[in-house]
């Protein structure tokens, strides 16, 4: 409703403009010498200047445009609004035989567009003047935004505009010196990031809003670092990325949470080479209603695939990424398909291959819990070899181009069935892949932030339970990546196979799982062991102190992508490798799926500790390199 009275508003305005500028503009051009034609001729074309104007004023939606928010943009299209009315002016006119000077239609365009951009410019100025009387004196938040750039402002012009917001901008801060004293959208840009605690303290400040889509991840980090002591909610905004169309909205504001501190500066990718195997192509994804296969279907859709199939053996979790693609997607052209099927179920697997035919399958389905697993060997054993060889068989069996398994770093010098079963998974898709066409590749890497069974979503509970935080050893490190880093990098390694390559994806540095614990609990407002307390469990049953990319036999060389590694994986027997599939395959008893998992990956062996030899031990993925290619 009040759209509508504004509309009208400015409508009977313009009117009002029209008529005396229809006039002025006469007295301008001939002074006080008015001809009483021409006044009599301006006279009976008011109509049609009306009709002309506000025509055109209606056509390019200038009455439609929120004009608290007037920017740039809306001004341009009210320019062009009064102009194609000036030009519609002239030509009823001209048809109608008026006998009008040219130069009236000129200096009433240009009289016109200026009383109109007044007009809607003091009405922006004044509302925002209105809002800003009433934030100083109102219970508004107190709130600080870091980045006086376009984002900033953005943010700054929707909460002062808008007075639903229950909030009030008490300054800015940016790194750019330049900037120190300037006005954004009516607030001070009071220091840089150092200034931030002074200035939380002196002005109350109650919320941060980090503005600074396009920063570095490395500058997030320490600008989070700085605000999370300070006791005050701490908001963001996505990388830039994840914008669409680069806009920005105080909707899209979410909580600093543990990524923020984690992330990695953006990955670039070769989309080319992505999008050469999978647009117009059918992609399969097992395992795509989990945390990885979930964000794997996200990052495939977007390069426009004709058909993929989701296919996984949990039916709510199917149903929930089938319906956001759906939602998210339903637009681009592809054909999404869910699929309820079981990888150890051969027959299902042969159904659905021969209906789908894809030309590129993600295999991500796995039993990945550890301590679980360790319990439950048979169905490790099951899920993750027999299922994975049925996945491989069938990719060969209905000529798949491309087929890239999801592994592990729990996979080099195993300590845990989990991890056990994923090395004889991988020794699987490099055995089956010498008998297909497909091009097989295995991509393995550490932990993904958040995913499920992750330690972060464990440590989130118990501090909304009020504490204590459980870490398993004061010692225990952990590389870490974000869930869409992980997969568009898995993306990228499928572009670069060419068969038989088992990738390494680069985990950056180590973290230890403590240090991560105190941050979680300080992004949820409470002091590590004052609030919250931190208690040691004990290593669970096949954990390590330390993840390992490498065994002591391979070693890495380098990739088109700086990201991306290649283990140099040792030859094996496949006869021999067959023979001890079928044992394990038969064996019943923990103790002798043990055994045979032994012989098949003779690096595993329960409460493993790596040695310098072949294993990170706490090193970068560069610094790996040299430890064991250096050797």
């Amino acid at each position: 409703m009040r759209r509508f009275l504004a509309s009208g508003l400015f409508v009977i305005l313009d009117i009002i403009i029209l008529v005396l500028v229809s006039y002025f503009s006469l007295y301008l051009r001939f002074e006080h010498l008015v001809w009483d034609h021409y006044f009599d001729a301006v006279t009976l074309s008011l109509p049609w200047m009306i009709l002309a104007y506000l025509g055109s004023l209606f056509a390019f939606k200038v009455y439609h445009r929120m004009w608290r928010y007037a920017g740039s943009r809306d001004m341009i299209m009210l320019c062009l609004a009064t102009t194609c009315g000036a030009i519609l002016y002239w030509f009823f006119t001209r048809e109608l035989d008026f006998n009008i000077p040219r130069s009236i239609y000129i200096i009433s365009w240009i009289i016109a567009t200026g009383a109109m951009g007044f007009t809607r410019l003091g009405f922006h100025y004044m509302l925002t003047g209105y809002i800003h009387r009433l934030q100083r004196t109102s219970n508004r938040i107190p709130v600080l935004i870091v980045g006086a750039g376009d984002a900033g402002a953005m943010i700054a012009k929707e909460i002062i505009s808008d007075a639903s917001h229950k909030r009030r901008i008490v300054g800015f801060v940016d790194d750019n010196d330049q900037k120190r004293n300037f006005i954004v959208q009516g607030a001070k840009v009071l220091g840089n990031r150092n200034d931030i605690p002074n200035l939380v303290k002196s002005l109350n400040v109650r919320e941060i809003i980090i503005a600074m889509p396009s920063a570095s991840a490395y500058d997030i980090r320490k600008i989070v670092e700085i605000c999370t002591p300070l006791k005050c909610k701490i908001n963001t905004l996505p990388g830039l990325y994840q914008l669409l169309d680069n806009q920005v909205s105080v909707s899209q504001l979410r909580p600093v949470d543990i990524e923020d501190l984690l992330q990695r500066d953006e990955i670039k990718l070769d989309t080319t080479a992505i999008a050469q195997y999978i647009k117009g192509k059918k992609v399969l994804i097992t395992g795509a209603g989990g945390s990885i296969g979930s964000e794997i279907c996200r990052q495939v859709i977007f390069h426009k695939p004709s058909q993929i199939v989701l296919l996984g053996h949990g039916e709510n979790s199917i149903y929930l990424i089938h319906q956001e693609l759906l939602k998210s997607f339903g637009t681009v052209g592809t054909d999404i398909k869910p699929v309820i099927a079981d990888i150890v179920n051969r027959e299902q697997l042969d159904e659905v291959f021969a209906l789908y035919r894809p030309d590129v399958v993600f295999h991500a389905a796995a039993h990945k819990h550890v301590p679980l697993m360790e319990m439950q060997p048979r169905a490790a054993v099951i899920n993750n070899v027999q299922g994975t060889r049925n996945v491989a068989e069938c990719a060969g069996k209905y000529g798949v181009d491309r087929f890239v398994m999801i592994s592990t770093d729990k996979a080099v010098n195993p300590t845990s069935v989990m991890g056990a079963t994923k090395r004889v998974a991988e020794k699987v898709i490099q055995m089956v892949g010498k008998s297909y066409k497909t091009k097989y590749m295995v991509v393995r890497f550490g932990n993904v932030l958040g995913s499920r069974g992750s330690v972060i979503p464990l440590f989130r509970k118990q501090i909304r339970e009020g504490g204590p935080v459980t870490v398993t050893h004061p010692e225990m490190v952990r590389y870490f990546m974000t869930i869409p880093e992980a997969s568009r990098l898995v993306l990228q390694a499928g572009a670069m196979g060419h068969g038989g390559e088992v990738f390494l994806l680069d985990m950056g540095s180590p973290v230890k799982i403590v240090d991560l614990a105190r941050n979680i609990i300080r992004l949820s407002g409470f002091e590590p062991d004052v609030d919250i307390p931190i208690v040691y469990s004990g290593l669970r049953p096949g954990e390590k102190l330390y993840e390992e990319l490498l065994t002591a036999g391979e070693g890495t060389t380098h990739t088109k992508h700086d990201k991306i590694f290649e283990a140099a994986i040792e030859a094996m027997d496949v006869d021999e490798l067959e023979a001890k599939l079928q044992i394990l395959m038969q064996a019943r008893g923990d103790e002798a799926i043990i055994e045979a998992l032994k012989q098949i990956a003779p690096a595993y062996r329960s409460n493993h500790i790596p040695t310098v030899e072949g294993a990170l031990m706490g090193k970068t993925m560069q610094e790996a390199k040299i430890v064991v290619v250096g050797q």
